[in-house]
Formats: structure tokens, sequence, C-alpha cells
């Protein structure tokens, strides 16, 4: 009898491991999305408030950019032909702000870990990521969704679930990413990072 009821709870286990594991539409959402990381000097005040003012400075011109991409390829298309233009925004603010710390702008893949971004919760894993690193990039970071364009106000784009399931994103994938007061995607994405960390070389 005792063999049996500890059947029952690895039966149990293993249905809530199903239950977690990313058969749900997270890899679409790798796949739709362009994301934005900035990263400070240092963490001293001066640094972290110059971090902002390129962010404000790269966004703004990142968002004229894109304003034609229909889809993740467009926007990284578009991105990797304005890289120097992201770039002189970048330098533009440093010099704005009196600094001259230099600014490096790079296009490529990262691994990101789960992140909140007020109502959105994005899952951990391997994003396409536009980087910007001031200085030294040592500081704190700020991260964000480039495209769809979620790091600019509201009140200049259409609603969040009208811009991820315009270019291509499910209303489930959307749910997903909606759904962060669920103590279920928490664990999920959760498990992804314990199971990406494991793999990783």
């Amino acid at each position: 009898m005792k063999q049996y009821g500890i059947f029952a709870l690895v039966l149990c286990a293993l249905f809530l491991l199903i239950g977690l594991l990313p058969v749900h539409g997270e890899s679409g959402i790798y796949e739709n999305v362009l994301r934005l990381h900035v990263l400070a000097n240092s963490d001293s005040t001066e640094d972290q408030a110059l971090k902002l003012k390129v962010r404000d400075a790269v966004l703004s011109s990142a968002d004229c950019l894109l304003t034609s991409a229909t889809s993740r390829d467009d926007a990284i298309r578009l991105t990797c032909a304005h890289l120097d233009e992201l770039k002189s925004a970048a330098e533009a603010a440093i010099r704005d702000a009196g600094r001259n710390d230099s600014v490096r702008i790079e296009l490529g893949e990262e691994i990101y870990p789960t992140r909140n971004y007020e109502a959105c919760c994005f899952p951990s894993g391997r994003y396409t990521s536009l980087r910007v690193i001031i200085g030294e990039g040592k500081g704190q970071n700020f991260w964000c969704v480039l495209f769809p364009p979620m790091c600019v106000s509201a009140a200049t784009k259409p609603s969040a679930e009208d811009a991820f399931i315009s270019v291509g994103l499910s209303a489930d994938q959307y749910r997903i990413v909606t759904e962060t007061d669920r103590p279920t995607y928490r664990a999920r994405f959760r498990l992804l990072e314990v199971i990406e960390a494991a793999f990783r070389p």
C-alpha cells in the first residue's frame, strides 16, 4: 500500500512538472520580440542618471526608425541599418549631460532572466537584443522591449495586446506574458531558468 502512495505522489509530481514545462508558446515570444539592454558605466548616482538619459535618446531615435516595422525581422533589419544613427543619439545625450563617456551599440543574442514590465512578465531565455554599453558597462542595467514598442508612452501607441498580436504573437502568447499574478506562470518561467542554467556551457 505504501508503494502505491509513493507512486501516486511521483505521478502527481510528474503531471505538475508537465504543466510547468514551456509547451504553451513561450518559444514564439522569443521569435517575435526585440529587447533593449542599456548598461550604465557604474552604480554611481551620476552614471545611473546618465544611463536614463541615454536610454531616452536611443528610444526616441528607435521609435522613429521602427515606425514601419511590422515584424521582429523588420525591426532587426532597420536597427542594423541605423546602428550609427542610434549611437549618435546616445553620444549626443552624453555630451548634453556634460560627460565624455564612450558608448558602444551592438545587436546580437543575449540570455535574459524572467523580467516584469508593469503588467507584463517575459520568460527567461535567449532573445535578440540591442545592447547599449556606456563606458565600462558595469552598472545596473535597464531592460525593456524595443519591439513591439513597450518602452515608449502608451499614449502614442496602440494597446499592448494589439501591438503584440499585430506582430505575430497569438492571443495565448499574449496571455502568457500578461498573467504575471498567476503563480503557475512564474513557476514555469523559473523552471525555464533552471533548465537553461543546467544545460548552459
